[in-house]
């Protein structure tokens, strides 16, 4: 049985390359990550699609084991007064527009990807080396999964290719038996429209609903929660910042909707709106 590692955090990327492993034989440990980020709606999403997940999914037709997602959320939510960035609560406000847009830099967060790494790389070390001693003389292979892309690129230089081999490099000099684990990021070199045709793809091969996947999903780093008079509100996705214009723009390629629910500050709107406003934002860009 291959064994990986997946930095979960419940955006569309890392919870297709969940699915991507699943369909490709793997036993996942997911990890998500409370760092005070004011998208916490995201780990939410990702609890529900494990859950979806681990309920079973028919996979008899391709011969691939079902394996339960072991996800466990780590709490770093005492970072958020210390870091400066868009996405922590407290923070600026989140950019609106195009994904390529200068302004996309107001949402790094200081070292974020190296503090996750180190955490990943510990807990797929641990695994690896876990029954050396019992059956096992020389450990298992792990797999450290990340669903960083090309579109991440230009903008966060900690989901770059020669960020990830210094810092691996680094985990090797500091770690026994550290050639037990290796990296996989299958999305390097793709773009969010190729994730999500992935992510279908591999829903077909599980028996899983593409549509009960996606919508446990967020992308939004401006998700609005929306009440309607006594009754108990619940997290919508905005469509007008440039992480959710990403996504719309992919659901337009690939032809057809969102099953994420958006919102403004109107309240809810339909995708047709939020299909609309898109592709206007990219009708202005492609002027530029």
């Amino acid at each position: 049985m291959k064994k990986a590692v997946l930095s979960l955090s419940g955006g569309m990327d890392s919870s297709s390359l969940l699915l991507h492993l699943l369909a490709s034989g793997y036993e996942v440990t997911a990890l998500g990550f409370d760092y005070g980020q004011k998208h916490k709606v995201e780990l939410e999403r990702a609890t529900s699609l494990v859950e979806y997940i681990n309920d079973g999914y028919d996979s008899e037709a391709e011969n691939i084991p079902y394996q339960k997602v072991n996800f466990q959320v780590i709490k770093l939510d005492g970072l958020s007064q210390l870091l400066n960035s868009a996405l922590v609560t407290g923070g600026a406000d989140v950019p609106e527009g195009h994904y390529e847009q200068d302004n996309m830099k107001e949402t790094v967060v200081p070292n974020r990807n190296k503090i996750f790494a180190s955490l990943i790389q510990a807990v797929a070390l641990s695994v690896a080396t876990k029954n050396i001693g019992d059956d096992c003389a020389i450990g298992d292979s792990v797999a450290i999964a990340m669903g960083i892309h090309a579109g991440d690129h230009a903008i966060y230089p900690d989901c770059r290719q020669e960020f990830r081999d210094v810092d691996f490099e680094a985990f090797k000099i500091g770690n026994w038996d550290s050639e037990l684990v290796y990296h996989y990021t299958p999305y390097l070199e793709l773009n969010k429209f190729d994730i999500l045709e992935d992510g279908q793809r591999s829903c077909d091969i599980l028996g899983l609903d593409f549509n009960e996947v996606y919508k446990r999903t967020n992308t939004s780093y401006k998700p609005i929660y929306y009440c309607q008079g006594d009754e108990f509100g619940e997290w919508f996705s905005d469509y007008k910042s440039a992480a959710s214009v990403e996504r719309i723009e992919a659901f337009i390629k690939l032809g057809r909707p969102d099953p994420v629910e958006y919102a403004d500050e109107t309240g809810p709107v339909t995708w047709e709106v939020a299909k609309a406003h898109v592709e206007e934002v990219l009708a202005q860009h492609s002027k530029q």
